[in-house]
């Protein structure tokens, strides 16, 4: 998959014409050191109450579990490394690049409020759009609009079980956050990373 560079959106004009060179992972970071090690902790502490028949059935059920979400994982990050290829970058960073104002940020909001799927498709796509030029700001507005609207979830769950009113009012209620959201991520980048920024307005 192409790697995102959330705080270095590919330029435009040198997207097409030259590869963009894939940012090192570490495969061990301090998040997964502390998952680790809360990990051992409660396996201990399972294992000192159930003993090792405990620790057994809570492994083999993870593994079922997890095998069970590995497919999603591997299709949303393809989702995410076909778009980054297919998405016109030029197009993206005019309409959701710095320079895209509120404009930008609605555009972000609508997509992030019609894009189905659940964080494996979400974050993929997100990530794929600050590869080929979206700001901060915009990715945010979208972001926060899946989490907050999501019209797929309104319909499949929420509507059926709260109701069509609760619904309808939740999501007006919502509307200008991830707008707002989005000027906020712009606001803090720009001062963040001033010298980031005017390279980005360059481009």
């Amino acid at each position: 998959m192409s790697e995102p560079s959330p705080n270095n959106p590919a330029p435009a004009e040198d997207a097409e014409s030259e590869p963009r060179p894939g940012r090192i992972r570490k495969p061990v970071g301090w998040s997964t050191i502390i998952i680790a090690a809360l990990v051992a902790v409660s396996a201990a502490l399972v294992w000192r109450r159930d003993g090792t028949d405990g620790v057994l059935d809570i492994l083999t059920h993870d593994l079922s579990l997890f095998s069970g979400i590995l497919p999603r994982v591997l299709a949303g990050c393809l989702l995410g490394a076909f778009i980054s290829e297919i998405l016109p970058h030029e197009k993206v960073s005019r309409s959701l690049g710095p320079n895209s104002g509120l404009t930008g940020l609605l555009i972000g909001t609508a997509f992030g409020a019609i894009l189905p799927g659940g964080p494996f498709t979400a974050y993929p796509v997100a990530s794929a759009l600050l590869a080929v030029g979206a700001d901060f700001g915009a990715t945010i507005a979208m972001v926060v609009s899946w989490t907050l609207i999501g019209y797929g979830r309104a319909v499949a769950w929420e509507i059926p079980i709260m109701g069509t009113d609760f619904t309808l009012w939740r999501i007006v209620i919502s509307l200008p956050l991830p707008v707002l959201a989005g000027a906020l991520g712009r606001f803090v980048y720009v001062r963040l990373y001033p010298k980031r920024d005017a390279k980005d307005d360059e481009t």
